[in-house]
């Protein structure tokens, strides 16, 4: 079967009666407008935007798709630029054009892929990668080129990146995968090989947030939904209403209680593909390598 373009697939997906509930988690239904205010409502968006700097600089917003990232940085009043080589209406730059056209918000679109960006050194005071490094022909290549674009103390968040074990876990990850079959784009690296291609870069890697430790790994569930799946099982045993007293996060040993569960269960995560956020800084001293 000849494979399908991205933007095939996804079209297929959102023909699906039985999708939708997939296709508006990934914020690819219409209006797009509407898709992108409710990304920038979100729970994960509101924790990626208190990892930032105090929005007003420039922002590069790379792989950037039908532009929802670029449309909630833009709204929080950073300059931004999307870096988006697909022309698609639906899940490329025409989307992009068109979403800033019935925002009303300025969001300047380039062409280009991520292993060569067509900026100078020292443009941009954050690179947002939103599902992006996983899809790199050069990973630690777009990572230099993100270290070069990056002001001294710029910042560099890359998050919901696909993260295996073991290489040997990559076809399971690949099968699970809804629409790979069709387009076969998709990948996933080592965690290794992702802290290594940015600290080789030159970054400072500030934030590692493992699967559980964020809204913005876990969604679509809530954090509320995430703190019922990680104490099931032990509400199992004790009951749902000991467990929540346990684990009150309005207090200090409940909170240093769940993180610890947290941790552990993070930690016998093995499941292929599961998502890593990272955050990474430039340092601001010029050749100061981490």
């Amino acid at each position: 079967m000849a494979l399908m373009s991205w933007e095939e697939s996804v079209q297929w997906l959102r023909d699906q009666k039985d999708q939708q509930p997939l296709v508006r988690a990934c914020y690819f239904d219409d209006p797009l407008q509407d898709a992108a205010e409710r990304f920038w409502e979100s729970a994960e968006w509101k924790a990626i935007a208190a990892l930032l700097p105090t929005p007003g600089g420039t922002a590069l917003d790379l792989g950037a798709g039908r532009g929802i990232s670029s449309y909630a940085m833009a709204r929080d009043g950073w300059d931004v630029t999307a870096l988006e080589p697909d022309p698609s209406m639906l899940v490329g730059a025409g989307a992009i054009h068109s979403l800033s056209a019935s925002s009303g918000l300025t969001i300047k679109v380039a062409g280009d892929y991520s292993e060569k960006l067509p900026f100078a050194d020292n443009t941009f005071d954050v690179v947002n990668a939103r599902q992006v490094l996983h899809h790199a022909r050069d990973l630690p290549q777009t990572c230099r080129e993100v270290f070069r674009v990056l002001k001294p103390g710029g910042v560099m968040i890359a998050t919901r990146e696909h993260v295996l074990s073991r290489r040997e876990d990559l076809q399971a990850f690949l099968d699970a995968h809804t629409l790979h079959k069709f387009y076969g784009g998709e990948n996933a690296f080592l965690l290794q090989e992702y802290l290594s291609a940015m600290t080789g870069a030159g970054l400072h890697l500030d934030k590692v947030l493992a699967p559980l430790d964020s809204p913005i790994n876990y969604f679509p569930m809530t954090p509320e939904q995430c703190f019922v799946h990680c104490t099931r099982p032990a509400a199992a045993i004790i009951g749902r209403s000991l467990t929540d007293i346990i684990f009150n996060r309005k207090h200090f040993l409940g909170r240093m209680l769940l993180k610890r569960l947290i941790a552990a269960l993070n930690a016998r995560d093995q499941t292929p593909g599961r998502l890593y956020s990272f955050l990474a800084v430039k340092p601001a001293v010029a050749g100061e390598r981490q």
